[in-house]
């Protein structure tokens, strides 16, 4: 039997600690609506020392689930930042942006969906931060209670077999640029049109074989946007 390479079915969970169970409740149950869906009551559960726990799960859609721990008498340290789990932050001097990309992003399927997300965070605690277009989703984002940064995001328009393929060739680049000595964007999309000129004539093999929906066709829009 030939069983396929990919294999995985999407997230089951991400779950995260958190020291606000009564916020992350109202934020995530009450203002968003994700239903509450499993929990864990762990007792007297690992090494001597482990404190007794919940372990809960809000379901985000297509048997996915965003999950959080909370440890009874396990005190936050001191903090005066307003966002981010306080046992995982980085330097004060780490720019905001880098913060920020450590983030769980959500989807949803139309315009009307994300706005109504956006009209529930508004209403909270919680309103949005940002509303940005992206190159092909649009994006709004907040601070759950935790300081977690949450995106929702929703697709503009489906992402091409071209494109699919311009991400490998990126991917690749990107592997060797950042293998070796200061990578940067110029050597990347340098290394990246080089890659293009490489495997045109495996495209065009390819095409020969099977036609036009082939990925020989796929390459001159590949092409353009290297150099772009």
């Amino acid at each position: 039997m030939n069983l396929p390479v990919h294999r995985v079915r999407g997230v089951d969970h991400s779950a995260f600690p958190t020291f606000d169970p009564v916020g992350t409740v109202r934020f995530y149950r009450d203002v968003l609506q994700f239903p509450v869906v499993h929990s864990i009551c762990a007792a007297g559960w690992g090494p001597e020392r482990h404190p007794d726990f919940i372990h809960f799960f809000f379901d985000i859609g297509s048997g996915d689930r965003i999950a959080f721990f909370y440890y009874f008498g396990f005190e936050p340290p001191q903090s005066d930042l307003p966002v981010g789990d306080v046992y995982a932050r980085f330097a004060d001097d780490v720019p905001e942006f880098f913060v920020n990309s450590r983030h769980l992003a959500i989807h949803v399927d139309s315009e009307r969906d994300l706005l109504e997300y956006r009209r529930r965070l508004d209403a909270s605690e919680w309103p949005v931060e940002m509303q940005v277009m992206h190159e092909t989703i649009e994006s709004i984002y907040t601070h759950d209670p935790n300081g977690y940064m949450l995106e929702i995001t929703r697709a503009l328009r489906p992402v091409t077999p071209q494109e699919d393929l311009d991400a490998a060739l990126t991917v690749d680049a990107l592997v060797e640029v950042a293998s070796g000595p200061e990578p940067s964007m110029d050597k990347l999309l340098t290394r990246k049109a080089e890659l293009i000129l490489e495997r045109a004539q495996g495209w065009q093999d390819a095409g020969t074989a099977t036609g036009p929906d082939s990925a020989a066709d796929q390459a001159p829009a590949q092409a353009g946007r290297a150099g772009a």
